[in-house]
């Protein structure tokens, strides 16, 4: 039955607190994800063949784990990584099992959009950097990382989008949030009310992450 009692009643003491919760998890594991990411994104593009620093063994053995790991649907993974997750975390449950489980599942991800960020960087304009003496590390950072900003913010805002997708999963499982409100006190209990305006929230949060992500995208071009 579509009612908007439960909407006010559970408002302040469900809802406000679960959009808290479900802030945290994407905060911090965007946070964590994209740090890894961009350092193992980074790792691929210079030890391929035509890198800075080839090798062949770290090239491979990286490139085919992240296929790996990126292969996992997210509610598969959250349930096979949920030993490790409860040997580092403490539990499987909560804000932070959650965070760490989705900062696992988009390392790869992240991982793949630095490398085809990095991909798109002139080989002329790094040739050109090296033939002035310019260090690998240098390189690196004044040139590949400064050129790809505008692709990384572009394939990360949609990261971040997927993201929202997966905290929403991972309240299925314990992980709190607004995933956890929609199941838990919407769809289960047959509330409309309570499952659609979470839907909405959800939603806003979307548009907010594409605007800001615009905005950044605009100001760095």
């Amino acid at each position: 039955m579509f009612t908007n009692t439960s909407l006010k009643q559970y408002l302040p003491t469900v809802i406000m607190p679960a959009i808290g919760v479900t802030i945290k998890i994407i905060v911090f594991s965007a946070l964590f994800s994209i740090i890894i990411g961009m350092i193992l994104g980074i790792v691929l593009i210079i030890t391929d063949a035509d890198g800075l620093r080839p090798n062949k063994l770290i090239h491979t053995v990286l490139d085919k784990v992240t296929d790996i790991i990126r292969s996992f649907p997210t509610m598969i993974l959250i349930l096979a990584i949920a030993p490790i997750t409860r040997i580092v975390i403490g539990t499987t449950i909560g804000a932070n099992a959650a965070i760490f489980a989705i900062t696992i599942g988009c390392i790869p991800f992240a991982t793949r959009m630095t490398e085809s960020a990095l991909q798109t960087v002139d080989k002329q304009l790094i040739k050109a950097t090296k033939s002035f003496g310019a260090s690998k590390t240098q390189i690196i950072i004044k040139v590949m990382l400064v050129e790809a900003l505008p692709v990384m913010v572009s394939n990360f805002t949609i990261m971040l989008i997927n993201m929202l997708n997966m905290s929403a999963i991972a309240g299925a499982v314990g992980a709190g949030g607004l995933g956890a409100v929609a199941l838990t006190y919407g769809y289960q209990r047959f509330d409309y009310a309570i499952m659609y305006f979470v839907v909405c929230i959800l939603i806003i949060f979307v548009l907010l992450i594409q605007a800001l992500g615009k905005l950044i995208y605009k100001k760095i071009v």
